[in-house]
């Protein structure tokens, strides 16, 4: 089964409170709960073939928010008021924000967990590896935090849970951009993003300290070298292995199936194949996603994507494909550049992520990005994003409605990103979410109509030929075709109009899809099928039927062999809109 993940941020996605203000309270503008996210909710989400779902923002985590025996943090260690949840504050605790009885938080998460599974889904949880909160302190498993025992005069030792700045045991302030943290004051720790200073910046991750994997990461690829296999016994590895080997173990004997890795590559690959290793002893399925750059911050010394698939995980993040896309509407790509990304020989062709939203990146429907037509041209860039590949799909939660990013915000900014460091909500997933009902009759027309769609595209994804054929892009072959249009002799393929096949050989299954990426014209065209990849579909029969399987009620497109190859296959596609059509 091809992996369709959802990435559900539970403190927006069952936030049912409306209105809210900027820098607002978990009392003023409402927060989402386990609770919330109910049956008709992931029968709702397992209907529109999502296979996994990615519960975001759980582990507990430094906020401005105490709760009965969790007084809040210091200030200086909050970005915004509900905080960024990768500043974790305990692995083994959930975030009471998230509980309906803070005291039964686990409970709660526990039972969210249970849910999932009867509707078919695999619960997935993020894995934070490479930093952690200023203020970590387990209470739910205190042997089990970091930094204890650490010999915090030097900068780095095996054996260290941090790297400590220099010179330690001085009168020097750890000074962060909201103030002196305190704890910190004499023997200050390197910040999460590699700053070894004692004075971070507003753009560090001056909430965080990083974390020590018995590496000096200062020497880049080189510090890798020398670490223990994945079969080395426990004594031979440094002792932050040992602590994030129970983190993991914890979370699957509670019912977690797989883990999103964030920033995989600041982390030793060595650790990340003794740990993949030992999470499949205990469970064979156990599902891996790299959040991954081949960025300054890497420990490989070469392609980081490449080193942890080597190293156990299913996939990681496709950034260049997603790139792509955005450079088509906000620089001067064409659609014939996608192709790079699509064929067998691209390194992440069947193996990489493919997504158009996350928490990190803009919504399509934001203002201001996307050139301002990500939300017109939504269909066209699923469709080429989520078709083109084998590899899993990323969708975040009000992705399916064309959310904004328009709700309260306060440190996130307008940024274009709903903020993951705020009390917010997403206003049109809960004109869909109803109260709770999970319904959409809230919705709009509009969001109503984009939703249905994505509940026609995404289970489409299992289809044989898009979850396991092979690629064959047309563009080259349709350089000369007439559309929008245009006078005979204009480019069709390549700059707003995408058209490639998929084929499984095996299941002899073939389906063309075709994008439209412009969104004030439509595509009324032909698609020339040239005698190669007629060939290469296995297609000898004299006739032809294309059949609809975004819009079933539609009538077959009936043609011949010969017609595909010369005069071409007819097609009309609505601005921003597409056709997935099965080759019969």
């Amino acid at each position: 089964m091809r992996p369709v993940i959802y990435q559900l941020f539970v403190r927006h996605f069952s936030n049912f409170t409306e209105g809210g203000v900027a820098w607002g309270s978990r009392e003023q503008n409402g927060c989402g709960t386990f609770d919330g996210v109910n049956d008709a909710a992931l029968e709702a989400l397992a209907r529109m073939g999502i296979t996994h779902l990615w519960l975001t923002g759980v582990l507990r985590h430094a906020t401005q928010t105490p709760h009965p025996g969790l007084p809040a943090d210091p200030a200086c260690v909050v970005k915004g008021i509900a905080g960024s949840p990768y500043a974790v504050t305990d692995y083994f605790d959930v975030d009471p924000d998230l509980a309906t009885r803070p005291e039964q938080r686990l409970a709660e998460f526990r039972a969210l967990l249970e849910r999932v599974r009867r509707w078919g889904m695999v619960p997935m949880l993020d894995f934070i590896p490479n930093h952690v909160s200023r203020c970590y302190q387990s209470v739910v498993r205190p042997e089990c935090s970091f930094g204890s025992g650490d010999d915090t005069g030097c900068f780095f030792a095996r054996d260290n849970a941090f790297y400590y700045l220099e010179p330690c045991h001085s009168d020097l302030p750890m000074q962060l951009p909201g103030g002196e943290f305190l704890p910190e004051h004499g023997r200050g720790r390197v910040t999460g993003n590699n700053a070894a200073t004692w004075t971070p910046g507003a753009c560090d991750w001056y909430e965080t300290a990083k974390l020590n994997y018995g590496v000096d990461y200062r020497r880049g690829a080189d510090a890798a070298g020398g670490l223990p296999g994945e079969f080395s016994p426990d004594a031979a590895v440094p002792r932050t292995w040992r602590l994030m080997d129970e983190v993991l173990a914890y979370w699957q004997a509670m019912g977690v199936g797989g883990f999103r890795c964030d920033m995989a590559h600041m982390v030793p690959v060595a650790f990340w194949r003794r740990a993949i290793v030992n999470a499949r002893l205990r469970d064979a399925g156990a599902f891996f996603v790299a959040e991954a750059y081949n960025d300054h911050m890497k420990l490989t010394a070469g392609d980081a994507h490449e080193a942890l698939l080597a190293a156990g995980f299913n996939a990681v993040y496709d950034s260049a494909a997603y790139r792509a896309l955005v450079a088509m509407y906000e620089g001067c790509a064409w659609a014939n550049d996608l192709d790079a990304h699509q064929r067998p020989e691209a390194p992440l062709s069947s193996r990489g992520v493919r997504y158009l939203e996350n928490h990190d990146e803009p919504r399509l429907a934001a203002p201001g990005h996307w050139a301002g037509q990500g939300e017109a041209a939504a269909r066209a860039l699923m469709v080429a994003q989520y078709t083109a590949t084998s590899g899993p799909v990323l969708f975040y939660n009000g992705q399916e409605v064309g959310e904004r990013a328009d709700g309260p915000g306060g440190y996130g900014g307008d940024n274009g990103r709903t903020s993951i460091f705020d009390y917010t909500r997403l206003p049109r997933l809960q004109r869909w979410a109803n109260g709770g009902r999970y319904d959409g009759a809230c919705l709009s027309a509009a969001e109503a109509s984009l939703r249905a769609f994505c509940t026609r595209l995404l289970p489409l994804l299992q289809h044989p030929a898009l979850s396991r054929g092979g690629f064959y892009g047309l563009n080259w072959a349709n350089r000369a075709t007439p559309a929008y249009g245009r006078l005979p002799g204009d480019p069709v393929s390549g700059h707003r109009l995408y058209a490639f096949l998929r084929h499984n050989r095996k299941a002899r299954a073939t389906v063309l899809v075709v994008c439209n990426f412009d969104v004030t014209s439509p595509a009324d065209t032909t698609i020339h099928i040239p005698a190669d990849a007629c060939a290469w579909a296995g297609r000898k029969a004299p006739l032809a039927t294309f059949r609809h399987l975004l819009s079933p009620s539609l009538p077959p497109i009936e043609t011949s062999l010969a017609a595909l190859q010369s005069a071409g296959l007819p097609v009309q596609v609505p601005p921003g809109g597409a056709l997935i059509l099965e080759w019969a």
